[in-house]
């Protein structure tokens, strides 16, 4: 801890900046790891397996009820729900394709989120590491140049010290932001693949087993003449 103190105390001011820009980094990293490794799991084939059979059979009330069963679990399930209730409502291909692209698109949104600030809070860490060794160099010159002789030497060091310690860890803070940025950025994208894969899959069953909207209308309403 004293060694600890004693680099911040030599790097000067800009070390408060960069450890500013560490924390948000961490709480961010902490956040989307929970989130997309624990919150937020793979789809799982063999429930949705289910929803094929049963929407094959015609028997979306089930449906319904399955993936209201699932949506803590697995955002495919709100994708297929939203679906699954414009089709009960008589909806046609293009409603119900609607309807699940918007809940996809809220749902990708949820998985990509925040995970863009890493790289930038890395580079702007580097930056501001940076602007800590060209202030650190600026004192080293004015030392040289207009410090006493007594001073010389102690001003001198400080500001080899500011520049190199103010490098140093806007480097330590923005290697770390850019590998986790990678990293999450991957398991973002395999997760947002299966999402989309199960969502399409979903779709497909219910536009090839439900009618358009307006071919529904035409057979209720056939059927009520009759019935009249």
């Amino acid at each position: 801890m004293e060694k600890i103190l004693i680099f911040f105390d030599r790097g000067g001011m800009w070390m408060w900046a960069i450890l500013a820009f560490q924390l948000v980094s961490l709480v961010i990293i902490i956040e989307r790891v929970y989130f997309l490794y624990f919150k937020r799991k793979r789809w799982n084939k063999g429930w949705v397996e289910e929803v094929g059979l049963l929407v094959k059979k015609g028997q979306l009330d089930q449906v319904l009820k399955l993936t209201e069963g699932h949506l803590q679990k697995d955002p495919v399930a709100r994708v297929a729900l939203a679906g699954t209730q414009v089709a009960a409502e008589l909806g046609g291909k293009e409603e119900i394709l609607g309807k699940m692209d918007e809940v996809l698109l809220s749902e990708t949104s949820h998985l990509e989120r925040r995970i863009g600030f890493l790289p930038m809070l890395g580079n702007v860490a580097t930056l501001t590491g940076l602007l800590g060794t060209i202030t650190g160099m600026i004192t080293a010159f004015v030392a040289v140049s207009r410090a006493s002789p007594s001073e010389k030497a102690e001003l001198l060091s400080a500001g080899i010290s500011e520049a190199m310690n103010t490098t140093a860890y806007g480097l330590i803070v923005a290697i770390p932001a850019l590998i986790m940025y990678s990293v999450l950025q991957n398991r973002a994208n395999t997760l947002i693949e299966d999402l989309k894969q199960s969502s399409l899959r979903i779709y497909n069953w219910l536009a090839f087993s439900c009618e358009p909207v307006t071919d529904k209308k035409a057979m209720l309403e056939q059927q009520d003449s009759i019935v009249v």
